[in-house]
């Protein structure tokens, strides 16, 4: 990572107990052994889990850290003394977000709008914020949330004034393996003998764990301020996640959830006038910078997108197959995998 050396800074993540926060903690504990790092989340029982899987007496510079995005003045003091904060807590079931709207608006609008004026308010130096490919085009609450959420954190670098700050935002699609997602869902239920596939037509971006840590690393290591960084990641189609996981068991057709798209966007047509292509990444930046594009262009080495573009799971141009698919869920989700 050239010079970025995080060690003797103080990172926070916040909801730091997901799947990602996990894989972010294992990526800078091993990179960077004198990193402070602090783990922020409302969930005591998760805390407690992952304080075993990393404890204080091996890493004597990780703190666990109970708290909730929706509480400012609690934000405010786990921030005290921190560099950078990775933004990862969000209520993201889209079913139960239909079902608890404002829920799901308090935790991921109210709780992003917290984040930013304590960052404001405690010297912190860089914001990377996660979002998802349901926040392009949104149909579901979730997606409409999430868009909100990205638009504070763009916006946010327009009332920094004279402070250094920097925020800037990370989306991607799925996380192959994440909590609350397809394939350990699909691991689970082949036992009950049959996968229920809601559309046999349906697409999805996929990224590792391990690939959403990097995006997360070069935000973090490169941002100017106010991008949005798109990933170059293949997609997949449902019913061939449920080839490679159980051929024998019945495929079962139950029609989508609320909520659902067919196909996932991550840049719209209308993102494709402030669209460059980064060589590995996309990135949408702001239609109003405190920088100058033609300079970060210049030194990024960064092209425009043809106007019209649009990078969508159902018209992407790299494809998993049967047979990557289980490769990968071998080496990122169950070492122990076996065709069914």
């Amino acid at each position: 990572m050239g010079n970025f050396d995080l060690n003797d800074k103080s990172i926070l993540i916040t909801g730091g107990t997901g799947s990602l926060g996990k894989a972010l903690t294992k990526r800078i504990l091993s990179k960077y052994p004198n990193v402070r790092l602090v783990i922020f989340s409302r969930d005591e029982q998760k805390q407690f889990l992952m304080a075993q899987e990393f404890p204080q007496e091996k890493y004597p510079r990780i703190r666990y850290f109970i708290g909730d995005v929706r509480d400012y003045d609690r934000l405010k003091r786990a921030f005290k003394g921190v560099n950078y904060v990775i933004h990862a807590a969000a209520m993201k079931h889209v079913h139960l977000a239909e079902y608890n709207p404002m829920e799901c608006v308090k935790t991921n609008v109210l709780g992003a709008e917290n984040v930013i004026n304590a960052a404001l308010d405690s010297g912190i130096e860089r914001v990377v914020a996660l979002s998802t490919d349901k926040a392009a085009a949104p149909i579901n609450l979730y997606g409409a949330t999430k868009l909100a959420s990205d638009k504070l954190f763009v916006a946010a670098n327009n009332i920094k004034g004279v402070n250094p700050i920097k925020f800037s935002v990370v989306r991607y699609g799925n996380v192959m393996g994440s909590n609350g997602s397809v394939i350990p869902f699909f691991l689970n239920k082949r036992k009950e003998g049959f996968l229920p596939i809601t559309d046999k037509t349906m697409t999805r971006f996929n990224i590792s764990l391990d690939g959403g840590v990097d995006m997360v690393m070069h935000a973090l290591e490169h941002a100017w301020g106010g991008e949005i960084f798109v990933p170059k990641i293949p997609s997949y189609k449902i019913t061939d996640v449920a080839e490679a996981i159980a051929p024998s068991v019945e495929h079962k057709e139950v029609g989508i959830r609320p909520g659902e798209k067919i196909h996932e966007e991550m840049i719209t047509t209308s993102d494709s006038f402030y669209t460059y292509d980064l060589g590995k990444y996309y990135v949408i930046l702001p239609a109003v910078t405190n920088w100058s594009t033609p300079e970060f262009v210049q030194k990024m080495g960064a092209k425009s997108v043809p106007a019209g573009f649009t990078y969508n799971s159902g018209n992407n141009e790299q494809w998993e197959t049967v047979e990557t698919l289980r490769e990968l869920i071998k080496e990122h989700v169950d070492p122990s995998f076996e065709v069914m």
